[in-house]
């Protein structure tokens, strides 16, 4: 739905609202008009039922008010006497069609100045949790959000089992756009295994669903911070097929909303405006080799030939022990007779391998400029997969980031790079028709951008799907900027048995210089601080009142 289709959708519920609450509001002391007035009848029905004015608020937020909403309705019931759980139930399952009851053919009386405090201690347990999954809400959908590390593609980094957390600020929080969900889950519900939220998940019939029409267009409050060469940014990752999160097929048949695509972590070493260009592993930007931050550390794959080239898996093991285990990704194993290959190390893991005694030679493992990429089922596998684009992960581009406003000459030859950028993220029809180009029905040979698009890669170079894999990422499909790592456990990914809390990592900044800095005492002190502070307060207090 558009912004004219859902103020028309609002409007509508307005009219249902006031035809149903009329008389509800007069027997309150209200004037009939008052019920249908948009935004201003919440207020009053807020001094109705007897709740501060900011549950309007609430009541207007996107997956808020999934909870707030029926909350009201109940509300409503109990401020005219009807205050049973059959009462609460009927509000519920009849999605508070049963206030049309109360208005038109129950004798009900407005109770004044009536206790809106829960009558039993389950009731208050009741009205405690949802508020506290609405603040939970709010906190998660619109400041922070946790985030996990899953894969080895910022290693070395940030790790396989940090937990960040995201600001969301940063960058401005995103309205979210599919109205119906469950509050604090991002895309299926744990146990159960199904989706957490109502939307078509075919890639062809998305635009026609019934289901589509309960998407809010895009929105973002505007945030105070500007996403920045070699910032770590978390955002939805754009070729996302829901079934499989390793599976990029240009062809994809499953289909996911913008605000529900799988989260990914990477660092943008590229924003709108910049030329990119990647050669032998190391990122250029407009012809300048790009420098990573001080606590960043590349890592690629390496060909290692050892002194004794027919040295079991167990050898291979021991030789491996030399190498922190931060220091490695994947192990090593063999791919010739003579050879084995090193699927990712730092250059400082390097510089210690190479000098075991039982290391012949160490030698990265480059793919050679102009050899066009292929995964293992001989697919392409490497943006924009066109053979006219020789690129691999070691040597791609120049490539041009697009800005919103600029434009570029649009070419048969170039319209493979851009058009799933034009179609999908920008909402326009295009294709090739000999030597032309097709643009919403009409020969085109240039395009003005109409986002902004960034480049976002792991540090891992030569294990990390990153956009190399898929592509531009648009700011909309941005959600924020990890700021603070508040735990970090080694071997998550190999059973609880097998964890081990990384303490120098806890509570420490993601972004800085040096070695981190453990914030966890100071803040253990903080919180030990105000409790006990918390606690002398009241203990005054109290004897102040007996005083």
């Amino acid at each position: 739905m558009n912004w004219t289709e859902w103020l028309i959708f609002f409007l509508i519920l307005q009219v249902i609202h006031g035809l149903g609450t009329w008389k509800l509001y007069v027997k309150a002391g209200r004037q009939t008009w008052e019920a249908f007035i948009p935004v201003y009848n919440a207020v009053i029905l807020m001094k109705v039922i007897s709740r501060p004015w900011w549950w309007v608020i609430l009541i207007f937020l996107p997956i808020v008010n999934l909870i707030m909403i029926p909350a009201v309705w109940v509300e409503t019931a109990r401020a005219f006497g009807k205050d049973s759980k059959i009462d609460a139930l009927l509000c519920i399952v009849t999605l508070g069609f049963y206030l049309y009851y109360l208005n038109y053919a129950a004798n009900v009386q407005f109770i004044e100045n009536r206790n809106v405090k829960p009558k039993t201690t389950t009731g208050e347990w009741i009205t405690s949790i949802l508020f506290a999954i609405v603040a939970a809400t709010i906190v998660h959908t619109y400041f922070f959000q946790p985030f996990v590390i899953p894969s080895s593609s910022l290693e070395k980094s940030l790790l396989v089992g940090d937990f960040l957390v995201v600001s969301k600020v940063h960058y401005g929080p995103r309205v979210p756009m599919t109205t119906v969900a469950l509050p604090m889950v991002h895309d299926t519900i744990p146990v159960v295994g199904v989706k957490s939220y109502l939307y078509n998940d075919n890639y062809e019939k998305r635009n026609t669903a019934w289901q589509n029409k309960l998407q809010l267009p895009y929105l973002r409050i505007p945030g105070f911070d500007k996403i920045e060469r070699n910032d770590y940014v978390v955002f939805g990752q754009p070729a996302d097929t829901l079934r499989d999160m390793n599976d990029f097929r240009p062809d994809r048949t499953y289909y996911k909303p913008i605000d529900k695509k799988t989260n990914l972590v990477k660092r943008c070493v590229a924003i709108a405006g910049d030329t990119l260009e990647i050669k032998e592993g190391y990122v250029y930007i407009n012809g300048k080799k790009n420098e990573l931050p001080d606590r960043a550390e590349l890592q690629f794959s390496y060909d290692v030939k050892l002194k004794n080239p027919m040295a079991s898996q167990a050898d291979v093991n021991r030789i491996l022990k030399v190498l922190d285990r931060a220091d490695i990704d994947d192990g090593m194993y063999r791919v010739n007779d003579d050879t084995y290959r090193l699927a990712a190390a730092s250059d400082k893991a390097i510089e210690a391998f190479k000098n075991h005694p039982e290391v012949l030679s160490v030698e990265r493992y480059i793919k050679p400029k102009g050899q066009f990429s292929r995964d293992d089922y001989g697919r392409p596998d490497i943006f924009p997969r066109d053979p006219n684009y020789s690129w691999n992960r070691d040597f791609f581009g120049p490539l041009y980031i697009p800005k919103a406003g600029t434009s570029t000459k649009l070419t048969v030859q170039n319209l493979p790079i851009y058009s799933r950028l034009i179609q999908e993220y920008e909402g326009h029809k295009v294709f090739a028709r000999g030597n032309e180009v097709i643009l919403d029905g009409k020969v085109v040979d240039s395009y003005t951008f109409e986002k902004d698009y960034y480049w976002m890669m792991g540090d891992n170079r030569h294990n990390s799907i990153d956009a190399r894999a898929w592509g531009f990422v648009p700011f909309d499909h941005v959600i924020g900027k990890p700021v603070f790592i508040w735990m970090s456990i080694d071997g998550i990914n190999d059973g609880l048995k097998n964890w081990s809390i990384r303490w120098n990592r806890v509570f420490t900044t993601v972004n800085g210089e040096g070695e981190r800095t453990s914030y966890l005492i100071p803040f253990l002190v903080l919180v030990f601080g105000l409790t006990f502070f918390n606690r002398w307060r009241k203990k005054k207090k109290a004897e102040s009142k007996k005083n």
